[in-house]
């Protein structure tokens, strides 16, 4: 499903997505209520591709509120925005991608493969310092997936591996695997580091 008030822009990226995929259905929504309507009517959705800047509902408290109704539904932030401080509110918010308007049809189509893996779109702009003193993060933050991604949040939170592996319902082995799947994504030596880098992109 694609979330926009420009028609042009929605027609644009539907006739992408179903020319690329296959056949695909895409729906179509003017603002976030009308999406959010449309999420519940159609349990089958793969995934949404939401701008931030629409009348009613913005686009940030659209994403919680995708978060609540449909938390397994992945949601792609498409924005004429490329403030990085937006983004990682985005991100902040439950987004699992964010593609400026900007970009390519190919950095798109790269994006939507990418979540619908269950790993996490992140683009070079989020990857920027937010100000001089603070430390850049390293590229590797894109290549975190999803239950990563979702790991380091706990990492975040100071948590042990036994803690995160109750919470996520999974072993404490299976938690270690993932944390070092982190430090590898993340270019860090220890938690401590991953979790700053982690901090610094707006990741957590």
């Amino acid at each position: 499903m694609i979330v926009d008030d420009h028609a042009l822009v929605r027609q644009g990226v539907s006739a992408l997505l179903e020319r690329e995929a296959g056949g695909a259905t895409v729906l179509q929504a003017r603002h976030s209520a009308e999406a959010l309507d449309l999420s519940a009517a159609n349990d089958d959705l793969d995934v949404v591709l939401l701008d931030l800047s629409m009348p009613g509902m913005d686009g940030i408290a659209a994403l919680r509120e995708f978060g609540r109704q449909r938390p397994t539904l992945p949601v792609i932030v498409l924005s004429a925005s490329e403030d990085p401080a937006l983004a990682r509110r985005a991100f902040a918010a439950g987004a699992l991608g964010y593609v400026p308007k900007s970009a390519t049809a190919e950095t798109l189509l790269a994006a939507v493969s990418l979540v619908l893996r269950g790993e996490t779109f992140v683009p070079s702009l989020v990857l920027r310092a937010p100000d001089a003193d603070a430390p850049a993060p390293p590229p590797g933050g894109s290549n975190l997936t999803h239950r990563q991604a979702e790991v380091l949040r706990h990492l975040g939170e100071g948590l042990s591996n036994k803690v995160i592996a109750y919470r996520m319902g999974v072993s404490e082995k299976t938690i270690k695997a993932h944390v070092t799947g982190v430090l590898r994504a993340m270019a860090a030596d220890d938690r401590v580091g991953a979790v700053r880098s982690a901090r610094a992109a707006g990741l957590i």
